[in-house]
This record gives structure tokens, C-alpha cells and sequence, in this order.
């Protein structure tokens, strides 16, 4: 029971626009700065009072009538913030508000790095649900486009994006014919989902320069973080980014930024970072391990697992673990008296019940790892390195792995479109990279050229990975990544495997979409 706290009319009259509910113990700030929300959590752990109380104490006494919302607590909020974050240095504040950014017109090889920070929430315009073959007025196709770069770049990328358009145009009626419309099915779903499917197979020929808009939301130290890496990296347009993004966070909570410029803090990290980066490559090269581009041409596309951290009976006592009274020690030693069915009969009661993919084991689950090294499609690379609980490292994108045609591409009879595009992208990429613009070669290939990258994670999150990623609407050539992380735990433990029984399990030719498409439709009526 709350114990009651008491508000005079005045108070209340104050309170009521900044808090959801001036009575209940449990209440949501509102109509307040995200600095003044921050500072109020920062005071809050020394404060012996309650939040609206503190409010009251410390923070709405700058309110007037000029000032209004925007204005409440700000001055105070500043100095806090300024004394604990610039003098004492507590990240733990940082942690206390949350900003909306939004980067537009950022290529997709940007995307990827902007994304990296576990600690944020991202969302990406998707290539495969919008098409990319109509110019801009007044700025031509979608690409990334700096005088460094040179014409002969320029005269390229036009020339991949025309055949993206033309790859697009001559599919979606093949495809229509291919995969006709089946009992039940509106003309309204079937044709969407043809669009959506040919998109998945267009979207191979965009290059890595091609612009795109990604939203953010995260904490102030996650932004923080991400600014000095943004200005550490090597590639230009992520530093012009990290000085924008700067900016921006600046013009609307410059406390939480005022470390990035001091040479002792921000300066330093950011220098350390190239350091780091240096030194790595360094290393690799004194050692023969950097191949031109980074790439290795005898690599096969697929998934290898290279590294198993647990065992099946080590789960089986972490499951317990949380419902138990005794030491792990102690279950250990109760489960290995355990005949080996009782223990498979067990872990299956244990990681069973779910009604649908959402509905994941407990944590005991992540006391297992697993690490994939996969060679994949850029295309596929960009949508499994999204999933934030996970380990993601991944070598520079080049043309060395290869690529390959897909087989509808094929059976349409427009693989010589597909492969002059492929070709015409890696002569691009070859003259960027003898002019010495290593950073910034990746941006003239085509999404369908190869890279390498390792995803390690816990059973938990690969299960999560697996489910959503076999998926019948989603991506051919993730599906088939799941698909064979699945078969690679099956392998180590079974019963983890058995248990992702939400996963996938078809091959066949199909519109991907259309399911979706046709519940979408029940929606609306």
C-alpha cells in the first residue's frame, strides 16, 4: 500500500500538466524537457522525497509565464547535469534521457555503423518494400555522391540504378504469371505481394551508396558514444554525420554533450578509437591475414559454427536455477544422478508450453553461446546484424567473395542484366580502390556482393534469430541462414534446436508476402 502524499490546490494546479496522475504510486512525466526529465532521475537516488515533490522542491520554481512547459527546471537541469556529468563524470546519468534523431540521406554503408550501438532502438527505410528506380528531381537516383569520388563513379551508379529499374519493370509480370493468383485471394493482396517479391529480388543491384533514412531513439550516452565513433571512423561521410548528429543533440540538450570536445574526454576516446583501429590493421597485414579488400576468394557462402560455449546439462541446471533453494553446485549434483532420458525428458518439459514465437524459455537459455562466422549477401547481412542482443563483427564489404544470380532472376531469363550490373559495380569499386579511396569503395557494389561477418550469441537470442528469421515472409536469403544455424545447433544440442518450434520450415517457391498481405486485408474490413 502507497503511503499517501498530499498536494495543496496550488500544487495540484502546478503538478497536474507535467505527471499523468497527481495520486497513484505509479505515474509517467510528461510535457517536460528531456533534460528536465533526466535531471529529476539523476536527483531522484539522493533525494529522500518523492519525484513530485523534488519537482515541486527544486525544479518548478523556474516556471513563469514566458518560460512555460519547455521552460520547467531547464536552468537547473543544465547546472546538474554540467556539474555531474562534466566534473564527476557519472555515465549513469547519461543513461536518464532519451532523444529522437532522425539521419537522413545517409548511404546504406553509414546505416550499418549508425546502427551498431546495442543500447538504441533503430528503423531503417526498407529496400524491400520501396522502390528505388525514379530520380529525385533535381538530384538524379538515390546514391551517395561526393566530388572525391570522381564521374566515372557517378556514370555507374546511374547505370546500376537503371538496371535495377529495368531488372524491377521486366519481373513483376513474370512473376505475376509465375505465382498466379490462388483461391481466396484478393486481386488487391496477390498484386502487392508480386511487388513486394519482386523488390527482394531487384533490391540486389542497389548499390551500398544508396541513401536511405534512418530514425533513432536512445539514451544520451548511447548518442554520446556514438558521435565519437561516428568522428573516429575512417569513412568521411561518418564523420560529417557524427559532427551533424552533434549538433542536433546540442540544440536540444547540450548538457549531456559537453565531454565530446574536451581533450581529456571526447578527444581522447575518439583518438584511442583510430589508434585501436590502426593498430588491428596493422597487426593483420604484419601477419598475411589482410587480403586485398579484406577478402578471402576461396571462402564458401554459408554458415560455419566456430565456437560452442555450454553443454545441454549445464542448461538443464541454469533452467532451474531461479525455482531452486540450493547452490548450482547442488543441482549439478542432483541432475547428473539423472539417467540420461530422464535429463532429455526434462529439459524438454522445461523449454516447452510456448503458443507462439514472442514467448521465449527463461534466462537460463543464455547460459549457452554459440559464434557463426557467415558469408552471406550484403542484402542479408544488413538485416541479421540489426538484432541488438547479439555480437555482430563484420570485414569490409568487397567484391572478392563474389555474388551470385538468384534463380527466379534466372528462369526469367534476365541473368545477363543481372551480371553486366554486377560487373559494371565491381569495375567501380576497383577504380575507387587503385585511386587509394579504400573507406570508400564498398559504396560502388551492388547489395548481391558478399561479405564475411561473425554473429555470436546466447541460445536465447539464436533462438529468437532463427524463429523470426525463417519466417515464410521474409527474405529468401536470411531464411536460408536460419535454416542452417538451426541444423549447425542441432548438431551440439539437439533438444535446444527441437525446442525452436516456431521455426520455418518450407523451401518452396512462394510469394512471401501474400499471407501478410491477406491478414493485412482482414484487418482493414
Amino acid at each position: 500500500m502507497a503511503a499517501p502524499e498530499r498536494f495543496t490546490e496550488q500544487e495540484r494546479e502546478l503538478l497536474e500538466p507535467f505527471v499523468s496522475d497527481l495520486d497513484a504510486p505509479v505515474f509517467a512525466l510528461r510535457n517536460l524537457p528531456e533534460t528536465t526529465r533526466g535531471a529529476l532521475f539523476a536527483r531522484y537516488s539522493r533525494y529522500p522525497g518523492t519525484l513530485r515533490r523534488l519537482l515541486l522542491d527544486e525544479f518548478a520554481a523556474e516556471l513563469d509565464d514566458d518560460a512555460g512547459y519547455a521552460g520547467v527546471g531547464t536552468g537547473r537541469a543544465e547546472q546538474l547535469f554540467e556539474r555531474v556529468l562534466g566534473e564527476y563524470g557519472d555515465d549513469s546519468v547519461a543513461q536518464l534521457a532519451g532523444f529522437h534523431v532522425a539521419c537522413e540521406w545517409v548511404s546504406n554503408l553509414l546505416t550499418k555503423v549508425i546502427e551498431r550501438p546495442r543500447l538504441g532502438a533503430y528503423l531503417e527505410q526498407s529496400t524491400r518494400y520501396i522502390a528505388f528506380d525514379r530520380p529525385l528531381p533535381g538530384f538524379g537516383y538515390r546514391y551517395y555522391r561526393s566530388p572525391a569520388l570522381g564521374a566515372e563513379y557517378e556514370r555507374a551508379m546511374d547505370a546500376c540504378f537503371e538496371d535495377y529499374g529495368s531488372l524491377l519493370a521486366a519481373l513483376t509480370p513474370w512473376l505475376a504469371e509465375r505465382f498466379s493468383r490462388g483461391e481466396g485471394e484478393s486481386p488487391g493482396a496477390h498484386e502487392r505481394a508480386v511487388r513486394a517479391k519482386g523488390l527482394d529480388l531487384a533490391r540486389a543491384l542497389l548499390p551500398a551508396a544508396t541513401l536511405s533514412h534512418v530514425g533513432i531513439f536512445a539514451s544520451a550516452q548511447t548518442f554520446e558514444r556514438l558521435v565519437l565513433h561516428l568522428r573516429a571512423e575512417e569513412l568521411p561521410e561518418a564523420q560529417r554525420c557524427g559532427e551533424l548528429m552533434l549538433a542536433a543533440l546540442r540544440s536540444v540538450a547540450p548538457a549531456f554533450m559537453t565531454r565530446v570536445d574536451r581533450p581529456d574526454r571526447g578527444l581522447a576516446w575518439s583518438e584511442f578509437l583510430r589508434r585501436r583501429a590502426a593498430t588491428e590493421a596493422s597487426a593483420a597485414s604484419r601477419l598475411g591475414l589482410a587480403a586485398p579488400g579484406g577478402r578471402d576468394a576461396a571462402a564458401e557462402p554459408g554458415v560455419r559454427l566456430v565456437r560452442v560455449e555450454g553443454d545441454e546439462r549445464e542448461l538443464l541446471a541454469a533452467l532451474l536455477f531461479e525455482r531452486a533453494g540450493v547452490s548450482e553446485e547442488r543441482i549439478a549434483a542432483v541432475l547428473a544422478r539423472l539417467a540420461g532420458e530422464e535429463r532429455m525428458a526434462l529439459l524438454a518439459e522445461l523449454l516447452s508450453g510456448r503458443e507462439n514465437r514472442r514467448q521465449l524459455p527463461g534466462r537460463g537459455l543464455e547460459t549457452l553461446r554459440y559464434r557463426f562466422e557467415i558469408v552471406s549477401d550484403y542484402g542479408a547481412f544488413r538485416d541479421l546484424q540489426r538484432h541488438r542482443m547479439l555480437t555482430a563483427q563484420w570485414q569490409p564489404l568487397g567484391p572478392h567473395l563474389g555474388a551470385s544470380v538468384p534463380e527466379e532472376v534466372s528462369a526469367a531469363g534476365l541473368d545477363a542484366l543481372y551480371e553486366r550490373a554486377l560487373d559494371r559495380s565491381r569495375g567501380a569499386w576497383q577504380a575507387l580502390w587503385d585511386a587509394g579511396l579504400h573507406a570508400q569503395a564498398p559504396y560502388a557494389l551492388c547489395l548481391a556482393y558478399r561479405i564475411r561477418y561473425a554473429l555470436e550469441m546466447d541460445a536465447r537470442e539464436a533462438m529468437h534469430v532463427v524463429e523470426l528469421r525463417s519466417g515464410r515472409e521474409g527474405h529468401a536469403s536470411y531464411r536460408a541462414l536460419a535454416a542452417q544455424m538451426h541444423e549447425l545447433i542441432a548438431t551440439v544440442h539437439p533438444a535446444v534446436a527441437e525446442a525452436m518450434v516456431f521455426r520455418d520450415r518450407s523451401a518452396e517457391p512462394r510469394l512471401e508476402r501474400i499471407v501478410a498481405e491477406l491478414r493485412g486485408e482482414q484487418r482493414r474490413i
